[in-house]
Formats: structure tokens, C-alpha cells, sequence
């Protein structure tokens, strides 16, 4: 069998030698206070870069709805059209831990029915562990899914699959509804999750769940008090522009990269600069 080629093979840094990332890894950094990152990954040079930059959680996100495919929200997307983006990246990639996230309308009517789903990111897609929303309500499926060997990293608090039943994109754990996140947090760890995403929570909220929790929780919009924190690629690099969430912080300007770059190319093209007689084959 042919050894797959990572893209960044000849990179000299030590991260393609590295040992893979693995859950009781994230465990261990939560019990000496150390904090990680994880960005969100769809296709094998961002994830080989990611990786090679010491990002050591990659998630597949079902973002790749209205941040790849052309979506205005995330429910569009299906299994079938993350299988290929999840393949991508688990190929390219030797040190991350690779998660899925399970799509909309893929998981919510059984614990049978998200157990045959996250098998197939599993086995077609090399994922190595599954995200899936909800708070109690999710408990059996993340119950079914850990007895039979499959990691799951829970997410509550705002839920972007479940927009239109949450009138928006609203904050949620404010008043009353706050312990009652800590309580779904603290009922997802005993069924059985790794690990627990909270997004757009009141930051006195998520650090009450970090505290509650003996697993690691990764942030988003929920304050610097999170084990961890997760932001869509595009969003940190400035390749999305527009109106963007305050919890978005941009570390660079990848939308004016590109722009300069494709105007560049296309005036060399008009002018006949472009290509050169160093860019020729000869007879």
C-alpha cells in the first residue's frame, strides 16, 4: 500500500513527527491548566498548514455549509456532502485530532439513527471522533454513541442547527436558563463526552460549566474562562468579510491576499506579461 503523501512532507517542522493527539491528551492539559486551540478545517492544505502551526483539534464543521458550499445557514448540508471535506482532511493529517460534526437532521430522531451516521464519518470519512448539538435531550444519543466506541464532543448553549426554534442568533444561559446549561453539561459528561462546546454563553456561564465539568470545554463567544477555544478558519483569517460576530478576533487579511493576487494575475494575463518565456516548454 502506498504511503499517503502529507502536503507539507519536506516542512521542517516537528509536527509531522509528532505523536497523534488523542483524548486523554485534552484531558491531561485541562488538569494542569492548559489552554488549546481548535479551528475548523475542510479541505487537506488548510488542515496540513493548521497542523503544521500546532493546532492540535480540527473540526469538520457543518460551517462548511454557508462557508464552502454556498449556503445562507447551516441546514442545508448533508452526510454525503461533508463525507468528502472530513476524508480530506483526516488524510492530510497526522497529529490533530480529527472531529465530525454531525449534521442536521442526521442524528436527532434516534440514538440508532446517530450511531449509523457518526459510524460512516468513522469508517468512510478516517474521523476519529463525532460533534453533535443539544443539551439532556442528547443524552441517549451520546450514551449510544460512547458504549459503542465512538467519541463525542457535546455543544450547547447556542446551537446553530436549531436557529429558527431559538429565534435567531441569540445568546442563550442568560437568568434562569444558566444553571440549566451547567446541569445539560454536567449530564452530557456522565453519558459519556470527551468534551463540551459552548457558544454564545454569558462568560460567568462558561466558566461555571468549566468548573462543574471534569472534561475540557471549548469556547466560542463564551469568554476566556473555556479549557479551549474554537473559531472558523475563514473568520480568523479574514477571508470572510462583512458583518461578523464580536466574538471574532482576525488574524489576518486573507480576503486582500487573494483579491491582490487574482487582480495581479488577471492584468499580467491582458497586458501578455503573463506567461513569460521562463513559463514555456520548448520544442
Amino acid at each position: 500500500m502506498t504511503e499517503q503523501l502529507h502536503p507539507y512532507a519536506n516542512s521542517p517542522s516537528p509536527l509531522s513527527q509528532a505523536k497523534r493527539v488523542r483524548i486523554p491528551h485534552l484531558q491531561e492539559m485541562k488538569a494542569r491548566g492548559e489552554k488549546w486551540a481548535m479551528l475548523t478545517a475542510y479541505d487537506m492544505y488548510t488542515a496540513a498548514i493548521f497542523e503544521d502551526a500546532g493546532i492540535p483539534v480540527l473540526l469538520i464543521g457543518d460551517s462548511a455549509s454557508n462557508n464552502v458550499l454556498g449556503n445562507e445557514s447551516l441546514l442545508p448540508i448533508t452526510v454525503d456532502e461533508l463525507m468528502p471535506l472530513v476524508r480530506a482532511v483526516s488524510r492530510c493529517t497526522r497529529r490533530p485530532l480529527v472531529i465530525a460534526d454531525l449534521p442536521f437532521g442526521s442524528y436527532q430522531a434516534s440514538p440508532e439513527q446517530c450511531f449509523h451516521t457518526a459510524v460512516r464519518f468513522m469508517k468512510e470519512g478516517g474521523a476519529h471522533a463525532v460533534k453533535l448539538e443539544g443539551g439532556i435531550e442528547m443524552v441517549p444519543q451520546v450514551r449510544k454513541l460512547v458504549s459503542s466506541g465512538i467519541p463525542v464532543m457535546a455543544h450547547i448553549g447556542f446551537t446553530p442547527q436549531s436557529e429558527h426554534q431559538l429565534g435567531g442568533f441569540r445568546v442563550q444561559g442568560r437568568g434562569d436558563n444558566g444553571p440549566v446549561l451547567v446541569e445539560a453539561a454536567r449530564a452530557l459528561e456522565a453519558a459519556g463526552a470527551f468534551a463540551v462546546l459552548i457558544e454564545m454563553v454569558p462568560a460567568d456561564v462558561a466558566a461555571q460549566i468549566t468548573a462543574a465539568v471534569s472534561v475540557p470545554t471549548v469556547g466560542i463567544g463564551a469568554g476566556s474562562d473555556c479549557d479551549a477555544q474554537v473559531l472558523v478558519w475563514q473568520d480568523m483569517a479574514g477571508l470572510r468579510t462583512g458583518q461578523l460576530p464580536r466574538f471574532v478576533k482576525q488574524y489576518a487579511d486573507m480576503h486582500g491576499l487573494l483579491h491582490k493576487a487574482a487582480s495581479e494575475f488577471a492584468a499580467d494575463v491582458e497586458a501578455g506579461v503573463f506567461p513569460g518565456p521562463e513559463h514555456a516548454f520548448q520544442s
